[in-house]
């Protein structure tokens, strides 16, 4: 099966939502239920997933355990600042985005921009 571009780090990053514990690559692999997916493969992903920061790993009895550095909200939170960053035009990339969503999206929105922001502590 032939992927779209992020798309197989996107599928590894839902198997680790899917564990509420640190996993082992082999574990993210049975997740994913690819059969044409190599292990190696995920591997490699992993490992480039924990050097961009966006997963973290540990050690257990000589193997790798893999688990999401955020959750899958603050993850794909990040990913659209990240989106917004790269733009030349911030503010039409914003009223673009605002006028793509949908009536339900566009509440929520707007109930969360009507939240006072919390003093610092």
């Amino acid at each position: 099966m032939r992927r779209a571009r992020g798309e197989l780090e996107q599928d590894v990053m839902n198997a680790l939502w899917a564990h509420p514990e640190p996993v082992t690559a082999r574990a993210v692999l049975r997740t994913i239920g690819d059969p044409d997916l190599a292990y190696t493969t995920v591997r490699t992903v992993l490992e480039r997933l924990t050097r961009k920061q966006v997963v973290t790993r540990v050690n257990i009895d000589r193997t790798w355990h893999y688990s999401p550095a955020a959750s899958r909200d603050d993850h794909i939170a990040e990913l659209m600042l990240r989106a917004l960053d790269r733009t030349g035009d911030r503010d039409g990339a914003l009223v673009r985005f605002a006028r793509a969503v949908s009536p339900a999206d566009a509440r929520v929105l707007r109930a969360a921009l009507d939240v006072p922001d919390e003093p610092d502590r």
